[in-house]
């Protein structure tokens, strides 16, 4: 379920803002879109498994949180971010 770091690392360099960025907030919302996705498809798979579904909605909380920071801040990388993550905008 973590991700691997190889996959940590094809984050970063697809939403990374330089080199080595690994912690801007398009960077976090990149991880948690796809930690989200994965946990996704294992609750699929195990309906029952309660702890999961809570982490689940805790990470959605979290990235809605900081979509809205960076809708607030930075609207052009927002719109970019929502079309390169295949996000629904409200």
């Amino acid at each position: 379920m973590a991700l691997t770091k190889e996959e940590k690392q094809v984050l970063f360099n697809n939403f990374g803002k330089h080199e080595g960025d690994n912690g801007s907030v398009e960077v976090q919302i990149a991880m948690l879109t796809k930690r989200i996705a994965d946990l996704t498809q294992h609750l699929k798979i195990n309906k029952k498994d309660e702890s999961s579904r809570r982490g689940l909605l805790k990470m959605v909380g979290h990235r809605r949180r900081l979509l809205s920071y960076l809708r607030k801040h930075d609207y052009a990388s927002y719109v970019a971010l929502n079309e390169k993550l295949g996000l629904r905008v409200k």
